[in-house]
């Protein structure tokens, strides 16, 4: 492929159905196509992160206006919580960008972001810009918006910081500066060599009324985005909670919302619209030169339009195609190609796909694909030629027979990893790294596999693309695409992310390898200063594609000063990557390589008791880590709650959120309690203070609330020295809170009654201090704990002070009191 090509392919890459490769094709997607096709106007809407962006509007200018629609998000969202699973960070990112992908796939918008990461929570913008490196992050919003070309930006949130998050804040801040930025050819001109300086019309701000805070006003400019739409048999009130419901690792799943429904703007810059959204624009046929009887071309069309022969309007279609064609300008005569292209297949009965049989394949492989050809209608469609990667195969335009499914087999070679490339190398908090400026905005790899074929349609070559998927079928679900896996040939799994040294003893670490082709070689460790390691390699000899098998290197701290490291494995001498599987129904299967590596952590820890039960809340890695620690952690169910014998357990530890979403739990809180009454030791972990299952979670009153501190340098201030979480069975001082990751906690407590012990207080910079984070309390023979810190991302980041003050909190002293 020339770089021309390959510049266009990374520009306009299309977007693919999950599970089907074949773009809809029902009568009432092809009504909606004809119109859309009429119209050339584009709205961008802009915010931070998956759930920012307001699903009813974004349906109804897509769906209702027919305007090219996008979506940018600053972030993934990885610095959330998961409702779904354990999930953190990347691999959070990673579902939640499958999630907007799945909601545009609903309300029919398109999805962007910038390379910024959501490192958590941001109380101001000073310090997102600051984190995020603000100049990048505004570079990859003017290359959206040079290369989206929207008439209308509009953003989520204001500059002035009603959104709260300072991240919202952010988002405005930077569509606001881009908005002049994209026009001006001064300002990053190492994009033009691909997009053009771009002006919109106006930049609008979406004011909104949540909870307490309502910025709407009478006299903004204003639309009724809750009207129906027949073709459709639905209003976008109804699209819209069907597009918010995909974003289920946030639980926000949403009922559908039927009548009339006002969305309010305030113009930001721009002319201020009077009438409609798009007032001075021009979103006819007449926008563009040499367009001037096209749209008439498309009332004759649609006109003629017979439902039941939807195949008597492809002669038409393709004299339009010729037309459009000859367009001057290349953006809209790119985007009404390609749809006119996908609205001439699909009335003409043209149904392709290309698959292969096989989950995964290993760099360099061999691929067989399967393409395969449908002409519904005996439109005398031939198939001239199909391209695979650099690879074209001739079948001069050789006809389809009416309605009998063609076969074509071709190979091609695995000659680059899936790897989701914002991942492809290390990246700082703020930002991921981008391998290049085509790479900007991309929600998924621009480079994946694809097929490509040239049909001759009424005597006429058209080209389209397919995503090359992997097909098969599943007893209980039926046919199921996903995506295709290429692999490293060999990939090194780690058992653990972190092993703890508690000793000069050795440890065994287990590396599970498999090979995804034909493989030999050696799997070894790169040396590590202060640390010895046996033996120094393996080998392995023919191992066959899909065999796994597993190798133990004993990890001997020399002595007490080990520095705490990592732990790096290499396959023939190169890094090793690892393979990672990510599977949820509501999304595609998502595959990704991390570095083969894990966390030595060598550290002076006590630990007292030994058996944990642990009442799981909306996932976390809290007890593998305990696991490492050597605790017998034991997953507790209801009936063990209710009925079991509790004091066997030296403490009952609740995972994150638990109270949100274990509504069990308001029936077996009594047994809880108990089990402290009688001397038992009960750590419960934040919990949002929103949709509490319980009003009391503790034997005695407090209240969970929306405060935190985000900075996890934040400076801690011991109130109660003596307490035994900050003594036994380890000391904790001051070190034990340095190199703390994201955030110190969250939804602190407040309105805290007298009977609990506040350990220590916290507060970010220009805050009060706050008492909230850990309070602790007897109860009976026994000790109630309610902690907020961001424990369940401080052990599976293996921060050694979060490892000791955990522990304390599982360890209550024999016949202790707390004072």
């Amino acid at each position: 492929m020339n770089r021309i090509k390959l510049i266009a392919a990374l520009l306009f890459t299309a977007h693919i159905t999950f599970a089907q490769t074949n773009p809809p094709t029902d009568i009432a997607t092809i009504q909606q196509n004809f119109k859309k096709l009429d119209v050339l106007g584009s709205v961008l809407y802009v915010a931070a992160h998956p759930d920012d962006e307001n699903t009813r509007l974004l349906a109804y200018l897509a769906q209702e206006k027919h305007y090219r629609t996008g979506y940018l998000s600053m972030t993934r969202g990885d610095g959330g919580q998961n409702l779904l699973g354990n999930e953190q960070s990347e691999l959070l990112g990673l579902i939640r960008t499958q999630e907007l992908l799945a909601a545009r796939r609903v309300d029919g918008a398109e999805q962007f972001f910038t390379r910024a990461n959501d490192f958590g929570f941001s109380k101001g913008p000073d310090e997102t810009l600051k984190i995020w490196d603000k100049e990048k992050v505004l570079s990859d919003v003017v290359w959206v918006i040079r290369k989206f070309r929207p008439d209308v930006i509009i953003c989520r949130f204001p500059t002035t910081g009603e959104g709260g998050h300072g991240h919202h804040t952010s988002s405005a801040i930077l569509a606001q500066e881009a908005f002049a930025a994209a026009a001006d050819p001064k300002r990053f001109p190492e994009q033009l060599q691909y997009v053009q300086p771009w002006q919109a019309k106006r930049l609008l701000w979406n004011t909104f009324s949540f909870g307490t805070v309502n910025t709407t006003a009478p006299d903004q400019f204003k639309i009724d985005v809750g009207v129906y739409n027949p073709t459709l048999g639905k209003g976008y009130g109804e699209l819209a909670a069907e597009s918010r419901s995909n974003h289920k690792t946030q639980g926000f799943g949403s009922a559908r919302q039927r009548g009339e429904s006002f969305e309010y703007f305030k113009t930001i810059l721009g002319d201020a619209p009077q009438n409609e959204l798009m007032d001075g624009v021009n979103t006819t046929w007449k926008r563009v030169k040499d367009g001037e009887n096209i749209d008439a071309g498309i009332a004759i069309i649609r006109k003629s339009f017979d439902a039941d022969k939807p195949e008597e309007s492809v002669p038409a279609l393709v004299k339009l195609l010729a037309k459009v064609e000859k367009v001057s300008d290349v953006y809209w005569r790119t985007q009404k190609t390609k749809e006119l292209n996908n609205l001439i297949a699909a009335c003409a009965g043209l149904w392709f796909e290309s698959y292969v049989a096989e989950p995964s394949y290993g760099l360099h492989d061999s691929i067989l694909i399967h393409s395969q050809v449908l002409d519904r209608y005996n439109n005398n469609v031939k198939l001239n030629t199909i391209s695979i990667n650099q690879t074209e195969k001739s079948y001069n335009s050789q006809v389809i027979p009416a309605n009998q499914l063609q076969t074509f087999d071709s190979k091609a070679s695995a000659d680059k990893i899936t790897q989701p490339f914002w991942l492809e190398t290390p990246h700082s908090i703020g930002a991921y790294n981008i391998p290049g400026q085509l790479y900007v905005g991309n929600p998924e790899n621009p480079d994946l596999p694809t097929v490509n074929f040239e049909f001759i349609i009424e005597g006429k070559p058209i080209h389209f693309e397919r995503r090359l998927y992997y097909k098969y079928v599943s007893p209980v679900n039926g046919e199921i695409y996903q995506p295709i896996e290429i692999a490293p040939q060999v990939t090194t799994n780690v058992a653990s992310q972190d092993y703890i040294f508690n000793s000069s003893s050795p440890q065994s670490i287990q590396v599970k390898l498999k090979a995804y082709t034909k493989s030999s070689g050696y799997v070894s460790v790169k040396p590590i200063p202060g640390w010895q390691v046996s033996p120094d390699k393996y080998t392995f000899t023919d191992k066959n594609k899909g065999e796994e098998w597993t190798v133990a290197f004993t990890v001997t701290p020399t002595d007490r000063q080990s520095k705490n490291t990592m732990l790096e494995v290499l396959v023939n001498g190169s890094p090793a990557m690892g393979v990672q599987h990510i599977k949820y129904d509501h999304i595609p299967n998502i595959t990704l390589f991390p570095p083969a590596q894990t966390r030595l952590i060598n550290i002076d820890l006590k630990i007292a008791g030994k058996k944990i039960g642990y009442i799981e809340g909306a996932g976390d890695l809290v007890p593998e880590a305990l696991r490492q620690v050597g605790y017998d952690v034991h997953p507790l169910t209801e009936k063990e709650v209710m009925n079991g014998d509790l004091s066997g357990y030296d403490a009952i530890v609740t995972g994150v959120r638990a109270y949100n979403v274990n509504d069990r739990l308001a029936v077996e809180q009594p047994k809880l309690l108990e089990y402290v009454k009688n001397g038992g030791n009960l750590v419960v972990q934040y919990n949002n203070n929103n949709g509490l299952v319980t009003k009391q979670i503790g034997p005695y009153p407090f209240k969970p609330v929306n405060q935190r501190v985000t900075d996890e340098n934040a400076k801690i201030t011991i109130l109660d020295k003596q307490n035994p979480i900050l003594n036994y069975p380890n000391k904790v001082t001051d070190e034990d809170f340095n190199g703390w990751v994201q955030e110190r906690g969250l939804y602190f407590v407040g309105d805290i009654d007298p009977q609990y012990k506040a350990v220590m207080e916290m507060n970010d910079p220009g805050e009060a201090p706050n008492k909230g984070a850990v309070i602790t309390g007897n109860y009976g023979e026994g000790r109630f704990i309610y902690t907020s810190l961001a424990f369940f991302r401080q052990l599976p980041a293996g921060v050694p002070g979060a490892y000791k003050l955990f522990i304390n909190l599982l360890s209550k002293p024999k016949n202790t009191v707390i004072p």
